[in-house]
């Protein structure tokens, strides 16, 4: 049992455990990898929601998720002219289960939309993890263009993205109360579930039997609420005219002047309305995920102070090699992702050949094409006795141009460059990453530095023995690098990348003594299992986050 496992141990003996029994937490994401059957991510924000209600289960801790059902895929797939392998299952195909009254009928709730009610029913997904309750609108009362709000995560309609917030945060929180669950906190993964605090402050105004503005000081005091991204991409903001046409039935219902609940959310000087900035006026702890997207969020978001949470991955998901044998099984991992790429693509690479993986969503920031910036000199260094294998995998978003065209440009060159020492990966999804980080030999992170919030994908990578070469952002900023991989200079990646291969990656991984790369092999393992779990990031919510807001909640509760 290491130091954290013994933490758990201890508070579950604790009053505040005991607490949290009668009112536990409530996790609420617009996103959650639960399974490669459910289309309910994109990328790093839902894998990490997965993880973290499974960690929250292994420890034991009352609590509960809310999240939205997606009857379709996220990503450049679902666009209709491109080949999809994806065909949509049932929701019982799929793990979850409906979330029924004791006459076994489906309970519904009202979320005012617009000029009308939208009824939400929900699934219950609870596979080694918390509760996770998913919300569908997919309801017979409801319009078609209702029972759509719900078809894809990330619609590239901003109407209906707000919908989807609105199902998220106002029904998350109706849908919670017809449980009879009442939480003693709320906390908001990324500004997605921002609604949801307009719900806290109603259900205080008729509680309390008080005003508006009285209720906003008493609900901050349930709120943690975690950023997870800086760029503005990852921070919703809609037109205040969006707004007020969507939110004026809802603003009629709770008796607060749309006017008033706008105030809360609108940008200085502009028309315009930003959840990150409600979330962040309204929290009592806000929180970034890594000591480098703390520093960049406070110049970000001037006169807002941020704890830092660094991310971890739960080890029982991503770890694939033994402590007995990290180097024998990393060589059988990487022959089982070898299999996988000649299955997909027919190419046949040696069980000794230099394997580099890259795989995330595509985004510009992220840079992925640096690898790819000089190809003349690249193939140069790859020769037949110093072979360079790229393996590289990804979605954009299907209304991303800019994503979509870096996927093209990718498989353009590999095409024409680099036929027979480069792939992408289709159909990426948690079993494909999974045999990436893990049966790649480097793992290539190439973001430009203060925009990746933590890049856990590393963290995956160096636990099954995958050493890392990365520019010094999100985690990567924490550890000394030279002890599992090598840094990349951010001002010139491209360059950077060639320079580390040609001069210390090549030499070492081809040379007749393998002790050194062995010895970062086996250190990577060990800086990820000692610091970088979600069992310890878990402790880190509590102590810094969790317990000062329960403490708050203990007295709240007693008034």
């Amino acid at each position: 049992m290491n130091e954290y496992e013994v933490w758990f141990e201890e508070f579950r003996k604790s009053n505040h455990f005991n607490f949290l029994q009668k009112k536990p937490i409530a996790y609420f994401s617009i996103e959650y990898a639960l399974s490669d059957l459910l289309p309910t991510y994109a990328g790093g924000l839902g894998v990490l929601a997965g993880d973290y209600v499974r960690e929250l289960n292994d420890q034991q801790i009352p609590s509960i998720a809310v999240g939205l059902f997606y009857q379709n895929k996220y990503g450049v797939q679902d666009i209709p002219h491109q080949k999809s392998n994806y065909v949509p299952l049932s929701p019982q195909e799929q793990g979850l289960k409906p979330v029924v009254d004791e006459n076994n009928n489906s309970i519904i709730v009202e979320v005012p939309i617009q000029d009308h009610q939208v009824f939400v029913k929900a699934w219950v997904w609870q596979n080694n993890s918390i509760p996770v309750y998913l919300l569908d609108t997919d309801v017979e009362e409801n319009s078609h263009i209702d029972r759509q709000i719900v078809y894809q995560l990330y619609d590239g309609d901003k109407e209906t993205r707000l919908k989807q917030e609105m199902i998220l945060g106002i029904g998350g929180f109706r849908l919670l109360e017809k449980l009879n669950i009442q939480p003693s906190l709320y906390h908001m993964n990324e500004g997605h579930s921002a609604m949801l605090y307009l719900e806290i402050v109603r259900h205080e105004m008729q509680k309390r039997k008080i005003g508006f503005k009285d209720a906003l000081t008493l609900s901050t005091h349930h709120v943690v609420f975690t950023n997870h991204t800086l760029v503005s991409s990852g921070n919703e903001v809609f037109s205040n005219e969006l707004f007020n046409f969507l939110l004026s039935r809802y603003s009629a219902e709770i008796e607060v002047p749309i006017t008033d609940i706008l105030e809360l959310g609108t940008i200085q000087e502009s028309n315009s309305f930003s959840m990150s900035l409600l979330s962040l006026r309204l929290a009592g702890k806000i929180n970034a995920v890594s000591q480098l997207h703390a520093k960049e969020a406070e110049k970000s978001w001037a006169g807002y102070s941020f704890d830092s949470v660094t991310n971890g991955i739960y080890l029982p998901t991503w770890d694939k090699v033994s402590d007995n044998d990290v180097i024998g099984s990393h060589a059988q991992n990487k022959k089982k992702l070898l299999d996988y790429i000649k299955k997909e693509t027919g190419q046949v690479w040696g069980e000794n050949d230099l394997i580099i993986g890259w795989a995330r969503r595509m985004v510009r920031y992220k840079r992925p094409l640096s690898i790819l910036g000089d190809v003349n000199r690249l193939k140069q260094l790859a020769t037949d006795k110093t072979p360079i294998r790229i393996v590289m995998a990804g979605i954009a978003h299907q209304s991303d141009d800019d994503g979509r065209d870096m996927i093209e440009q990718i498989k353009g060159i590999m095409k024409n460059e680099l036929l027979n020492s480069a792939v992408f990966l289709n159909d990426y999804n948690i079993t494909v990453s999974g045999m990436l980080t893990t049966g790649s030999d480097i793992w290539l992170n190439t973001p430009v530095v203060g925009s990746e919030a933590c890049g856990t994908s590393g963290m995956k990578a160096s636990l099954n023995g995958t050493l890392a070469l990365s520019t010094k952002d999100g985690w990567i900023y924490e550890v000394d690098t030279s002890q599992i991989g090598w840094d990349i200079d951010t001002n010139s990646v491209e360059k950077s990348i060639l320079d580390v291969l040609q001069y210390d990656i090549l030499p070492k991984y081809y040379s007749e003594d393998k002790s050194s790369w062995e010895t970062l092999m086996k250190n990577s393992r060990g800086l990820i299992l000692s610091k970088f779990s979600t069992t310890r990031m878990l402790k880190e919510y509590f102590e810094k986050l969790y317990i000062p807001t329960l403490i708050t909640s203990y007295t709240h509760y007693s008034s």
